[in-house]
């Protein structure tokens, strides 16, 4: 059986990432394609306590990094890995990079220990495309304003997500054979029409 194929989606708060995690997921199942759709933190039982707890409280940034840890590991074990070996493809709304940036970049821990915790969580299921979706932090802050309830990364100050946003930019620069940089600030049926385009051609290609 042909594996399936893994796309995350990440970018800061108020990106639009679940959006086009929908409009990606609808496109796919229309083109015939097995398609879960997931989150993190979450994904599980499991998952989705650790992210209630977690944005709720203010943990030490290593105690807030083994916390996702466990998450992730639950929802590779149980959902990832289980999917793309029946050949199901799995989107998904932030995966590691969010770690790396919230976690590493914003909060100090240690490359070397979330890089650690990766190779035993994660590989080999890392993504096969990730689309990071870019926008200013001012745009960050009035939608994540314009949702009504904040978690504590939503209400962070300016300062923050510029920072935040840096980093996405950092990795998908990093990483252009993985990593699509997209403006989120664009109509988002437009900014899906591009998604389609990547998936297409890169993933899609010669899968008939």
């Amino acid at each position: 059986m042909t594996r399936g194929k893994f796309i995350t989606f990440e970018g800061g708060e108020g990106s639009g990432k679940s959006t086009q995690v929908a409009l990606l997921a609808g496109r796919l199942r229309g083109a015939g394609l097995s398609t879960v759709v997931t989150r993190e933190p979450g994904g599980t039982p499991l998952g989705e306590s650790i992210r209630a707890l977690v944005l709720e409280a203010e943990p030490e940034p290593v105690t807030e990094l083994l916390l996702f840890a466990a998450a992730r590991a639950e929802h590779v074990a149980k959902v990832i890995r289980p999917a793309l070996a029946h050949g199901t493809w799995v989107v998904c709304d932030r995966f590691i990079d969010s770690t790396r940036v919230y976690q590493g970049m914003l909060a100090g821990v240690p490359q070397n220990l979330i890089e650690a915790i990766e190779a035993e969580s994660v590989a080999p299921h890392y993504p096969d495309l990730t689309f990071v979706l870019d926008i200013p932090a001012g745009d960050a802050l009035a939608r994540t304003q314009s949702r009504g309830a904040l978690s504590r990364f939503d209400a962070a100050n300016a300062d923050y997500h510029d920072r935040l946003r840096q980093g996405f930019l950092d990795i998908a620069r990093a990483e252009p054979s993985r990593c699509v940089l997209l403006d989120g600030t664009r109509d988002p049926e437009l900014i899906a029409d591009d998604i389609w385009t990547v998936v297409a051609s890169r993933l899609l290609a010669g899968t008939s």
